[in-house]
């Protein structure tokens, strides 16, 4: 094999030394070619394939706008082609962008929900393909459920009645839907999410209105029946207006806390209660509000205001002037015979009457506008606060600026209520931190109260008792290593006084010795008598000489090295 090789590359070098320059040059650029084709294609080939969200375009903008911000906030990456197709990176994201769309109600009124399950099945019969059509919705309806977070696991049935000639005798779509959901998850109590759930049961199948749709949990427990939740939706309103109302009050409370511990300290501040009584009614209030007629603007340029009003315009009026002076009308008979008058008022004939009728009817134009204002959702109706303020507590302190100490060891102290003067300051900044409304009905009780603080004072007392047992000790163990500092100086002068003595002694008898001895030599030279001296005795003789003869040549070095001596001892 090894010899195989080798021929071969014995050929290619024979080949490659028999090219020209130019066929070289073309060889190397084919490889490059090549080297970049199969770049380009690995390129290609990696480049994920996007799926359609809808397989239909949107052509709303503003649709197509709410889709793709929605898109955003689940951080899906998505791209919106040019005739308004919002494309997804899988299937499985698709299926499950389609359940939360559905579930926002943020499918566009005019995509059919069929394109989401539209395949195409040829060389079957009609009822093939209505089982398969039925079989392919319940399948992807499955997927499109089990693609949410709270769901486990889903069952999904739905029942296509065959098409009647008459719609009275048309039986309706049904569907039904177990679900399983995830440990943790809240599905079963949620409403927008089982709402959500309908809404995809009903978008994707034809026909199919709400009220036929069942869903229900692995305990055959019905989820959808939303007129049973009226009790459950009360109870999760009322929750959350005292979620609310909590909230409400902590905030109070802690605004208050930090203002008040900031002016008279952490801990001589409580707040015993915070209570805020809302009104969580939606209310909408119509007002009619009539004004004056404005004839002269106010000029801004001016310092003063020049605004003129009428109160209102007159539009029409009518007057009315009727006078009347005479006996009136007093009925005949015919012509020869007796009147008819009653006799009541035939003897009222003859006397002469007046009639007086004046009225003036006059109508105003006036400024008139309707005011619709609708309320928040809530509204406070009376807020109750109760806090407590300790007084001031301090340390009694000698004429020596030391604390003074009761017969137990514990500190004593004294204490400061808190004036009226000051509880009255601390109400008024309460009640403008909550914007106090009498009429409202808002009650502030500020009381001076002093604090439990027995615990305290006993933690206190026993820091400051093993403080002294901690400065006593120092200040024993520091007077004793002085007591064996000073035990220790004394004995070492005495040791050094009875040493130099000792030496002292020791030089006098040497010094006698040594007179003895010069004395011994000198009686003996003068006598002529041969002495013996010992080598010892004779080194000794020359050192001596030798620092005689140094202190007479250098008086100064051997000074300074008798001083270094004495320091040395």
């Amino acid at each position: 094999m090894n010899e195989w090789f080798k021929k071969v590359f014995d050929r290619v070098k024979t080949l490659w030394g028999k090219w020209s320059l130019v066929q070289k040059i073309i060889f190397f650029a084919i490889i490059g070619a090549a080297v970049a084709g199969l770049i380009f294609v690995a390129t290609f080939s990696s480049t994920p394939n996007m799926v359609p969200l809808m397989s239909s375009p949107i052509t709303d903008p503003e649709t197509l706008s709410k889709i793709s911000y929605r898109l955003d906030q689940e951080n899906v990456e998505h791209r919106i082609t040019e005739d308004n197709r919002v494309m997804v990176n899988d299937k499985l994201t698709s299926q499950r962008m389609i359940a939360l769309l559905a579930r926002e109600d943020l499918i566009p009124t005019g995509t059919s929900p069929w394109d989401v399950f539209k395949m195409d099945r040829w060389t079957v019969t009609d009822f093939e393909r209505e089982i398969n059509l039925r079989q392919a919705i319940a399948k992807n309806l499955k997927q499109h459920i089990e693609a949410l977070d709270d769901v486990d696991n889903a069952q999904v049935t739905l029942v296509m009645p065959d098409k009647e000639l008459f719609s009275e005798d048309q039986d309706p779509v049904t569907a039904s839907v177990i679900i399983s959901p995830r440990p943790g998850s809240d599905i079963i109590t949620s409403r927008s999410k089982i709402e959500g759930i309908v809404r995809l049961v009903m978008f994707a199948t034809q026909g199919l209105l709400e009220e036929n749709i069942v869903i229900t949990d692995q305990r055959g427990n019905v989820l959808n029946d939303f007129e049973g939740l009226e009790d459950f939706d009360r109870l999760e309103l009322t929750k959350r207006q005292i979620g609310q109302k909590d909230d409400l009050e902590t905030q109070y409370k802690n605004e208050i806390l930090t203002e008040l511990r900031a002016i008279f300290g952490a801990d001589r501040v409580k707040i015993l209660k915070v209570e805020i009584d809302l009104d969580m009614g939606s209310k909408m209030v119509e007002t009619d509000e009539f004004f004056p007629i404005t004839t002269v603007q106010d000029n801004p340029a001016t310092p003063f205001d020049e605004t003129k009003f009428i109160p209102n315009v007159m539009r029409s009026q009518q007057v009315t002037d009727e006078q009347f002076r005479g006996t009136g009308y007093n009925p005949e008979g015919p012509p020869g015979q007796e009147g008819q008058t009653p006799p009541a008022y035939e003897d009222l004939s003859g006397l002469v009457g007046e009639y007086s009728n004046n009225s003036n009817t006059t109508n105003y134009e006036i400024n008139e506008r309707r005011i619709v204002e609708e309320k928040s959702p809530w509204e406070i109706n009376k807020i109750t606060i109760g806090v407590a303020i300790d007084g001031l507590w301090k340390r009694i302190y000698n004429d020596r600026g030391s604390l003074d100490i009761d017969k137990d060891g514990s500190i004593i102290r004294e204490y400061t209520p808190v004036t009226d003067e000051d509880l009255g300051k601390a109400k008024t900044l309460i009640e403008h931190a909550i914007g106090y409304d009498s009429i409202r009905g808002d009650s502030v009780t500020v009381q001076h109260l002093t604090f439990d603080r027995t615990s305290q004072f006993e933690v206190e007392d026993q820091v400051y008792r093993d403080k002294r047992r901690t400065q006593q000790m120092v200040l024993y163990s520091i007077i004793g290593l002085l007591g064996l500092g000073v035990v220790f100086i004394v004995f070492r002068l005495i040791s050094r006084e009875m040493e130099r003595r000792r030496r002292l002694r020791e030089e006098e008898l040497a010094r006698q010795h040594q007179a003895m001895r010069e004395a011994a030599l000198r009686s003996a030279e003068e006598e002529n008598i041969d002495v013996n001296i010992s080598v010892e005795e004779k080194a000794r003789q020359e050192m001596q000489e030798h620092a005689r003869s140094l202190a007479r040549e250098h008086p100064e070095d051997v000074a300074q090295l008798i001083r270094t001596w004495l320091v040395e001892e």
